[in-house]
């Protein structure tokens, strides 16, 4: 635990140990939490002039950060940090081509972590009463209509699976356009969570939270003809469902490997689609065919309604032809006639 989070003072270790143990948020989302606190501590430490000269940014220290520094902290503050971001913190952090200015969204994220934490240390703790970030707003970010396959491409996809792994990867493919799960879910899925009586799946998502979702006989069917051909595991993977050629459960980025390499087989690399866009294709489909928002919700395991609600303004070409099939819709207003004068 101490290693996850090195240089980190001991109130803001304090913080991040609550976020995971009493919050339930997963280790990887404590650790972003820590990487953008890191950053704006470094970038106060650095404001003012609390750095040895001739230190670089990335090798600023921020273990002596303690309370009175915290609450130090103003309106201002933040919103030089936010300059900074927004100007001279690089796009595409250890790359040397890289581009400088964070996005929109990685700004909001920021914000959303100093939130966070200032309200742990305001209300939970009570350390200090003054919370900086109060009133703070979130960079506005551009809301754009997630990219999916339609049934076609997807049907293509599926049709178009081939090689020494073709039943595992087809698995893979028909759990994602038929279930809608997030990568890491996919990938954490154990033997054990199948209830083959059910046709349940139990899934582990987001902050640790559990859902189920009901296997529809594609993915049964699917589930079944990938076992035989199931890798035998090593010990520590013997209960993991996809197993790699490592005989280790399968990862993440080998899964989003096997979906790229798929969907360029398929000629569909154009639709510039990932893995996580074949959720976006399970979640527009199954709206496009009649499942309402709330309980696309819960298949999809989203905390709030508004998360959802994206899939809300995707063009739906069922309701499109409903218009186009109302036998009024071919009715034109009459042309005006001319007046006639009274002779």
């Amino acid at each position: 635990m101490i290693q996850a989070w090195p240089d980190a003072s001991p109130v803001l270790r304090e913080y991040l140990t609550y976020m995971e143990t009493i919050m339930g948020r997963s280790h990887k989302t404590v650790n972003e939490y820590f990487l953008d606190l890191r950053t704006f501590l470094r970038f106060m430490l650095q404001k003012r002039g609390q750095v040895s000269p001739g230190t670089s940014f990335d090798e600023i220290s921020i273990a002596s950060i303690d309370l009175p520094f915290l609450e130090s902290v103003t309106r201002t503050d933040l919103l030089d940090y936010l300059m900074f971001a927004a100007n001279e913190r690089p796009k595409y952090y250890r790359s040397a081509q890289t581009s400088y200015g964070n996005q929109p969204r990685t700004r909001a994220r920021k914000v959303s972590a100093l939130r966070s934490f200032y309200k742990y240390l305001c209300e939970k703790q009570r350390y200090f009463e003054e919370n900086p970030t109060a009133g703070l707003d979130t960079p506005k970010t551009k809301k754009t209509l997630p990219k999916f396959l339609t049934l076609q491409e997807s049907l293509l996809l599926l049709q178009s699976v081939d090689g020494p792994y073709r039943e595992r990867d087809y698995c893979m493919l028909t759990l994602f356009l038929n279930c809608g799960l997030r990568v890491s879910e996919l990938v954490g899925i154990n033997l054990s969570d199948i209830n083959k009586e059910d046709q349940r799946l139990r899934v582990l998502g987001k902050g640790n939270k559990e859902r189920f979702v009901y296997l529809n006989p594609a993915c049964c069917d699917a589930v079944e003809a990938y076992l035989p051909h199931r890798i035998a595991p090593l010990p520590e993977a013997r209960d993991a469902l996809f197993i790699s050629k490592q005989r280790k459960r399968i990862s993440v980025q080998t899964v989003k490997w096997l979906v790229g390499k798929h969907l360029n087989q398929a000629g569909l690399s154009q639709k510039h689609c990932s893995a996580h866009k074949l959720r976006h294709t399970a979640a527009t489909l199954m709206y496009q065919n009649g499942v309402d928002v709330r309980t696309l919700k819960e298949v999809l395991g989203h905390e709030n309604l508004d998360t959802t609600m994206i899939y809300t303004h995707v063009i739906d070409d069922n309701l499109r032809d409903a218009a186009d099939k109302n036998p009024l819709s071919g009715v034109r207003p009459p042309s005006k006639q001319p007046k006639q004068r009274n002779k």
